[in-house]
């Protein structure tokens, strides 16, 4: 039996508030990067040695990560000590998981990377079928059982975290604009343990399969459980677009299937994933591309090093001398062209994590809230090292692929599109065998990351929309498996849709346009429905849909969609993304509103709080196992 609840409360509190304060430490850093990045650029840009190419922000982007990174330690080696005190629950560990793509000098299939590449699918398949033996209950099909450790946990939040965007797109952005595309790894990086930091607990404790029972905890479920639903789907839908226009060039690539052929293989093999095998499969999946492609990130940036007597500044010398740019690669050119999307870009990578709903549904598959938290700093370390080799490797791309006919058609465009240059760097480091190895993890990461995602979307129609709310809480839970595959059958069909309407677009900046959407929805709901005691259904539900209403409108009618896809001449909105002003928007609402609402349902939000504060910090009424919802109206 723990102690009392005043005791549980008080040491909760203690570590929210430590949590807060480590968060604005680290925000201090990062908004001086985006700052500088936006409106001094030749700051980054100041040769760290004279004569020397590398530059300041070679050193700070990794230093900020590393910083980011013992943030989330310092973190949880006091909430645990904290929690031991009180005698709380413990823990463990976490790890990482990417994409990559294969691709040949010619024109024909390469063979190797065939072989390894259906091999490794096999192997996936096979980890299905096991799964699906497994899979009884619904908490198996959403939570893989409740029963993860840590360190599996973690390696299956880096899975889902090093996707198509991480290796593919950001080494592409990197060969194509420079220090552009490092400023993208860098940010990505230490937004991770911001979740950590003020979230990852917390949830473990609140929720129970999804993102909408956080949310919904003290507030009325119909109106709560329904925005939830469709913010989840809204961001799952974006999300999938990256991984399919990634996973869809690979299969283009490697076996020379038309790009809607390849489309097509992906969903069907996606909708498989999760049908069949649910969290448990997808977990299991990721975790094993995550040790596979960490090892591959690792062996490319050391071969890529070695090619260079182990000396970056060679490197660094060299990808100037081959780039377009040249010098200017090591400036940040295009973010100091537009500095306002430049702010709100760093906005989105900061906060836009903490509100993506298959990252949130990772916390309930582990058995208590210090494996959760635990669980996230490792899984943070091993994001940020796979970040951080992207500036070994996006600058080897550069030095080593640019230009080689290999690689390059007559016109200097990468063969196979602009996300393909770290597949490329694997062949000419490694040959055939390493471009199978990479193609092969790459592809079915993509495939993993796509089955969590398709997961979240589906989850939020069968729980959160047909079991909470159609069936009031008294869904048969087969029944409620069924309409979840139905569901997902229907997001595999709708994302290779839009993985053929968006084929042109690099896919780290899909992932930014994703983020951008959680930060103006998601986030702000999960901020104050922890923490501020104040906030009522009603300015939750109208919050939360200010911020996706003007995140999703604004991207459409900004230069990503409005310019880029629909081939306007001009945007109508300018900031790309737009989390400057639908993230503050979506906060002024729920605020105002909760603080205007003298309704009886907000006297009962309110009365709530102490309740949830219990059982977020473990104290009377905490699950032993997997958190209880509250009763549905």
């Amino acid at each position: 039996m723990g102690s009392p609840p005043t005791n549980s409360c008080a040491t909760s509190a203690g570590s929210a508030r430590l949590g807060i304060w480590l968060t604005m430490l680290l925000a201090v850093p990062v908004a001086v990067f985006f700052v500088c990045a936006a409106y001094s650029p030749a700051t980054l840009a100041v040769q760290v040695v004279p004569g020397k190419p590398m530059t300041a922000w070679i050193l700070y982007g990794p230093l900020m990560i590393l910083f980011a990174v013992v943030l989330g330690g310092i973190y949880v080696l006091a909430a645990n000590r904290a929690a031991r005190n009180s005698c709380v629950a413990g823990g463990l560990l976490a790890l990482a998981v990417t994409p990559a793509h294969a691709a040949t000098g010619s024109d024909g299939p390469n063979y190797t990377a065939i072989v390894l590449f259906v091999a490794l699918v096999l192997l996936t398949l096979a980890i299905t079928y096991w799964a699906a033996r497994r899979t009884r209950t619904a908490k198996d099909f959403y939570a893989a059982g409740g029963n993860l450790s840590g360190l599996q946990n973690g390696l299956a939040i880096t899975g889902d975290v090093i996707s198509a965007g991480a290796f593919l797109g950001l080494a592409g952005l990197v060969y194509g604009a420079g220090f552009d595309g490092l400023l993208y790894a860098a940010g990505y990086a230490v937004a991770y343990p911001v979740i950590g930091l003020l979230f990852a607990d917390r949830m473990r404790n609140l929720g129970k399969f999804t993102f909408a029972d956080i949310v919904s905890y003290r507030l009325a479920q119909t109106p709560v459980r329904t925005f939830a639903a469709v913010s989840t789907l809204v961001i799952a839908i974006f999300y999938l677009i990256a991984q399919m226009v990634g996973a869809g060039q690979l299969i283009q690539l490697l076996f020379g299937l038309d790009y809607v052929y390849a489309e097509i293989a992906v969903g069907m093999l996606m909708v498989c994933y999760v049908i069949f095998g649910g969290m448990m499969a997808t977990t299991w999946v990721q975790i094993i591309k995550a040790v596979l492609m960490l090892f591959a990130a690792t062996v490319i940036a050391i071969l890529a090093l070695r090619a260079f007597g182990y000396d970056y500044n060679a490197m660094l010398a060299k990808a100037v001398e081959v780039h377009p740019k040249h010098g200017a690669m090591l400036v940040p050119t295009s973010f100091a062209a537009a500095p306002v999307s430049t702010l709100s870009l760093g906005l989105a990578m900061f906060f836009g994590a903490c509100g993506l709903p298959h990252l949130i549904m990772r916390f309930f598959t582990v058995p208590d809230a210090r494996t959760a938290r635990t669980s996230m700093f490792w899984a943070s370390l091993f994001i940020g090292y796979f970040f951080a080799l992207i500036t070994i490797i996006g600058v080897a791309a550069v030095a080593l692929v640019s230009g080689n006919p290999a690689y390059v058609t007559a016109t200097g465009a990468l063969r196979g599109g602009g996300n393909m240059a770290a597949v490329h760097l694997s062949q000419a480091l490694g040959g055939d065998l390493m471009l199978g190895f990479v193609s092969a993890v790459a592809f079915a990461t993509i495939l993993a990351v796509v089955a969590g995602l398709t997961l979240s979307g589906s989850a939020a129609v069968s729980h959160d929309l047909y079991a909470s709310i159609v069936k009031r809480g008294r869904a048969d839970e087969r029944m409620e498996v069924r309409v979840s595959k139905a569901a997902t059958l229907a997001l595999g069909l709708l994302a290779v849709g839009l993985g053929i309407a968006f084929r042109t677009q690099n896919i780290a900046y899909l992932v930014g346009l994703v983020v951008g959407i959680a930060a103006a929805s998601n986030f702000p709901l999960l901020v104050l429905a922890i923490y501020w005691r104040g906030l009522t259904t009603w300015g939750a539900v109208l919050g939360g849909s200010t911020g996706l209403l003007a995140s999703v409108v604004l991207t459409v009618l900004g230069p990503a969609v409005w310019v880029k896809t629909l081939g306007h001449a001009a945007p109508v909105f300018p900031l790309d993304p737009p989390t400057l002003v639908a993230m503050p928007l979506a906060f002024a609402v729920a605020i105002g509103v909760s603080l205007l609402d003298r309704s009886r349902r907000a006297v009962m939000d309110r009365a709530g709080f102490a309740e949830q504060q219990m059982r977020m910090a473990g104290g009377a009424g905490a699950p032993e196992q997997l958190g209880a919802l509250v009763a549905a109206e």
